[in-house]
């Protein structure tokens, strides 16, 4: 992957799309109007499969995707979109070296710093040929750019790849609820309408199912789209069918048709908190009672408790001061004996407290923290930092040859600004607090709380 064309311009503007802003703005604003009126409620997507035809073809069902993001702007900052490649071969995945993509609505900056947390993978690399005239994934940005404003871009032409190795890409990159998976794919292609209605029909079942064996003739974009389905199944997501259609039904002739399909993607619920909460903070005071010999009583339950899961237990004494602080970074085993654990540790095994006493008990308070999985960042800098945090949202891990440290989000309130907060976290680590160096790895997770 070491061709590089120069992406100055949008390929297909005025092509696949209008070339003048005012009538592009237009066209997509109208398509998103008519597609939000035909909208039901529904949990915010974490990943839309579009299609990418031209916007007179497909736009109107691509817009249905796209209506649902009108909620999450200023939420949605990031997008990873994945594509096929139509003009040039690619093996694995291929992101541009440009710092930005330009559409007649304005420039989208990519954002190569977190491109670089793929450096190393064999199925990822560097190729601009495989951007500069593909449309898979510039007929998506205006629609992007009309429903989330200002965003930052991650795009991925994908060539000859598995489903395995795209899911891994995209679970490094998958981020929280600032970032958002676009698929781009149409379905079929060229064949009569009824033979497409047909053949779209059962693709769209065999999606619905998460299938990961999809082949090119049944969705152009099969191979980045097998490894969306792969990782979409192994995180439980929930799938909605949005839309089907051809270019039959739209402005084309009925006689060879492409196939187009919208779906959104959400992420799991999580387990109901308001039941979880008091009954985690029971269990936890219980395990503490009991060490110190005083009577427990019987202990509510909540299936939660049986399903793996990592806490923190968090002591503050009367005047708020820290008392305790103890837990898992990772789930290795079931929430429950986590919380237990942890529970006790807090109280009498965090080296830099005495034991808890039966006589310091009456006045103590607790915080359990269920921490969600932790997801891979790059910082190799203070600006790479100030990017990937979020300042009250997550909690941040540190390890650096040999030494580790973590910060809770609650950290935050005493820590707002994203330097402080790193110069904190490298002290605890027993790091030099202005050292940065590439080999220091990043994660970041956030956190339930009941308190």
């Amino acid at each position: 992957m070491a061709v590089t064309v120069p992406l100055t311009s949008s390929a297909v503007a005025g092509l696949f799309y209008p070339g003048q802003p005012q009538a592009l703005r237009a066209s997509v604003q109208a398509q998103l109007q008519q597609a939000a009126a035909g909208l039901n409620d529904g949990p915010p997507p974490k990943m839309l499969l579009v299609p990418h035809a031209g916007h007179i073809y497909s736009g109107a069902m691509a817009a249905r995707a796209y209506a649902l993001l009108a909620p999450l702007r200023g939420t949605v900052r990031r997008v990873v979109m994945l594509g096929p490649v139509h003009r040039v071969p690619v093996r694995g995945l291929a992101a541009p070296t440009v710092s930005e993509f330009q559409t007649p609505l304005g420039a989208v900056a990519v954002d190569q710093a977190a491109l670089r947390c793929l450096h190393g993978l064999p199925q990822f690399g560097y190729d601009d040929s495989a951007h500069a005239q593909e449309h898979s994934l510039e007929v998506q940005l205006p629609f992007l750019q009309q429903v989330l404003g200002d965003l930052a871009l991650l795009p991925l032409a994908v060539g000859e790849a598995t489903p395995q190795q795209v899911a891994q890409v995209l679970q490094l990159l998958w981020g929280g609820v600032e970032t958002l998976i676009v698929i781009s794919t149409d379905l079929s292609h060229y064949h009569s309408y009824e033979e497409a209605c047909r053949v779209d029909a059962a693709t769209v079942a065999r999606i619905e199912q998460f299938a990961s064996d999809l082949h090119p003739r049944e969705a152009c974009g099969a191979r980045p789209l097998n490894g969306a389905l792969l990782l979409a199944a192994q995180r439980g997501m929930a799938i909605r069918r949005l839309g089907l259609c051809n270019s039959g039904d739209t402005a084309g002739p009925k006689d060879r048709v492409v196939g187009y399909a919208a779906l959104a993607l959400s992420e799991p619920a999580a387990p109901e908190d308001a039941a979880l909460g008091p009954v985690l903070l029971a269990r936890a005071r219980a395990a503490i009672a009991q060490r110190l010999g005083l009577a427990v009583t019987a202990l509510p339950d909540h299936p939660a408790l049986a399903q793996s899961g990592a806490v923190f237990v968090t002591l503050n004494d009367a005047s708020g001061r820290l008392r305790g602080c103890m837990g898992s970074l990772q789930a290795t085993r079931p929430l429950g004996l986590d919380l237990q654990e942890h529970a006790c540790n807090a109280a009498f095994n965090d080296p830099r407290f005495k034991p808890l006493s039966a006589q310091e008990w009456p006045g103590l308070s607790v915080e359990v923290s269920v921490l969600g999985e932790p997801q891979a960042i790059v910082i190799r800098h203070e600006a790479d930092a100030r990017a990937w945090l979020r300042p009250g949202v997550d909690g941040v891990i540190l390890q650096w040859r040999g030494q580790r440290a973590t910060f809770l989000p609650q950290v935050w309130e005493q820590l707002p600004d994203v330097g402080e907060f790193v110069a904190a976290l490298k002290r605890k680590a027993g790091i030099d607090p202005s050292a940065w160096a590439n080999d220091m790895q990043w994660q970041r997770y956030t956190v339930r709380k009941f308190k």
